[in-house]
């Protein structure tokens, strides 16, 4: 927190927030200081910057030795599927990287929660693994996002997507289709099944999402059906992830 206090302004808000949730999975968009010394391409330019605490003892032990900020950037080319395990760093950017400091697989397995406190009302841009439930808990309920330049990453229509289409809310079955079934049933008739959570335990979906998407992208299938997850708790971000993966397409 007092090195985070270097980089941006914190107010009481900020501050109760990270006393809760930091070392965690949430990100925190804040007014950047004006003698931070951070380079404006660590914020796309913004007057904003965000910045998180990770809880992973890797990242804390780099963070350690390294002694400095950490630009992170996400371990995916832009738009594809998110990376949980080395092994899909390798596949995604081979030669683009020198080295891939493997840490295994990851914990949450979506991206932070990103909470915007740079102004009067805190915005909720992307929902993760802090729920939307525990910080309105906390803080009240969080004004419309507003239009204009995305201020997080994961706020385009299109994005987390697959090679393959992605149906979702899917309770039948069609034609060489593959399906992520989430809870004790699945409906007859895929191609192939991989359980998102056969408890409907929705931190064990989260933390299997983005591998078992990888896993059914390709042949022999058609296509990924999702089943329905609920939209509470973590479901509203595997729900979030998946709407996007499903969007229409910018390539």
């Amino acid at each position: 927190m007092a090195e985070a206090a270097t980089l941006a302004i914190f107010d009481d808000r900020a501050r109760d927030v990270a006393a809760r949730f930091w070392p965690g999975p949430l990100t925190l968009v804040l007014r950047r200081r004006s003698d931070s010394g951070l380079s404006l391409l660590a914020s796309a330019g913004l007057d904003t910057v965000a910045i998180r605490a990770p809880a992973h003892a890797v990242a804390r032990a780099l963070l350690r030795e390294t002694g400095r900020p950490i630009a992170a950037p996400s371990a995916n080319r832009s738009g594809r599927v998110s990376p949980t395990e080395a092994a899909h760093v390798a596949t995604e950017l081979a030669d683009r990287v020198a080295l891939i400091l493997d840490g295994g697989r990851t914990q949450v397995g979506l991206e932070s929660t990103v909470l915007d406190l740079s102004s009067e009302s805190p915005t909720l841009l992307r929902p993760g693994g802090v729920t939307s439930e525990e910080l309105t808990e906390l803080l009240g309920p969080f004004a419309a996002p507003a239009a204009g330049k995305p201020r997080s990453p994961g706020m385009l229509a299109s994005h987390y997507a697959p090679s393959l289409p992605l149906r979702l809310e899917a309770v039948s079955a069609r034609l060489g289709e593959a399906l992520l079934a989430f809870g004790p049933a699945a409906p007859p008739g895929f191609a192939a099944v991989l359980w998102l959570s056969r408890t409907g335990d929705l931190a064990e979906a989260a933390a299997n999402l983005f591998a078992m998407l990888r896993r059914l992208d390709g042949p022999p299938f058609t296509g990924i059906a999702v089943a329905p997850v609920p939209e509470h708790g973590l479901g509203r971000a595997i729900n979030d992830r998946l709407r996007r993966a499903a969007g229409t397409r910018q390539d």
